[in-house]
């Protein structure tokens, strides 16, 4: 008996991913691993779209994982679902990894590049930097050192552009040229690459009605819960999270313009093009097979799969 493969579920926000995943494991032994760079954080929970409900009825791995002032990287987040595919793989499961982080996902199928330990005090500068003149103008920078890092790092990624822009000057090679074409290498794993494609004219509408919702579940009240109960930096990773930085940037500047209705539009507006870059993203991911989620046969074919690769 071989090993099964590890089955790696991704698309765009609101394809069904998690769905897909809780019923894999409904017909087949499989340890849940979430490719989620914010469901990783504790606390976050109204619009992270953690697994909760009947998505929730099988255990779910690198959910609520880390304390929400500590910045969670690629490097760890990789660690740590490597060492779920090997305890899986000890228990006798099928490894399904689910989410939609294009970056930690092809992080832990072809391996992360080695870089410079992190530099407190160059970090500390280029985070007092990002507070006087923006996470933006940082990424402007790291565009004149380091192109081909910046054109695949969105400009507010705060975590992702400071790393970077400390790669570059404490290593004085940038990010690409350390990571080589390290991406371009055979999958570390034997992997089942599962896309899920929703057309855009069904899924951005129900993008709108979850963001909607997110304001009705109480989203602003658990920020300012965060901020001043739980203490959670602004500055921190997980408030990149959609949903959270808007309502964070709504909060710093009173209500604005519009009040809430305007905030909600920003959510909706951001979650709609979010969910277009993943699918560009996903959609140079070779080897993917696609799917349409809304196959009541899929769960059954893709256990076959599974079954059949790993006798």
């Amino acid at each position: 008996m071989s090993a099964p493969p590890v089955v790696a579920i991704y698309g765009a926000t609101g394809a069904g991913k998690t769905r897909l995943a809780a019923a894999l494991a409904d017909r087949l032994p499989c340890r849940l691993i979430s490719c989620d760079a914010l469901q990783v954080y504790r606390d976050f929970r109204v619009a992270t779209e953690k697994p909760r409900g009947d998505e929730a009825r099988h255990p779910w791995a690198l959910v609520d994982w880390a304390e929400p002032a500590r910045d969670v990287n690629l490097g760890e987040w990789v660690r740590a679902a490597e060492a779920e595919i090997r305890a899986a793989r000890a228990a006798g499961e099928v490894p399904v990894v689910a989410g939609g982080t294009g970056l930690y996902l092809r992080g832990l199928l072809k391996g992360v590049a080695a870089a410079p330990p992190r530099e407190p005090a160059l970090r500390a500068r280029l985070d007092a930097l990002a507070e006087r003149r923006g996470i933006p103008y940082l990424h402007r920078v790291l565009t004149r050192l380091d192109p081909a890092t910046a054109r695949r790092l969105a400009p507010r990624d705060r975590q992702r552009v400071i790393r970077a822009l400390e790669v570059r000057l404490a290593a004085g090679a940038s990010l690409a040229a350390l990571q080589g074409d390290g991406f371009a290498r055979p999958d570390r794993f034997p992997a089942l690459r599962v896309g899920l494609a929703v057309p855009r004219e069904q899924l951005y509408p129900r993008l709108d009605a979850r963001a909607a919702g997110y304001l009705a579940a109480g989203l602003v009240e658990e920020v300012r819960w965060l901020l001043q109960t739980r203490r959670v930096p602004r500055s921190a990773n997980a408030f990149r999270a959609l949903g959270y930085r808007e309502v964070l940037e709504h909060l710093e500047t009173g209500s604005g313009p519009g009040g809430e209705a305007a905030l909600l539009e920003r959510i909706q507006r951001n979650t709609r093009r979010f969910a277009k870059r993943q699918a560009t993203w996903f959609r140079g991911e070779n080897g993917t097979e696609w799917h349409d989620p809304r196959d009541p046969g899929l769960a059954d074919r893709l256990a076959a799969r599974v079954q059949e690769a790993g006798g």
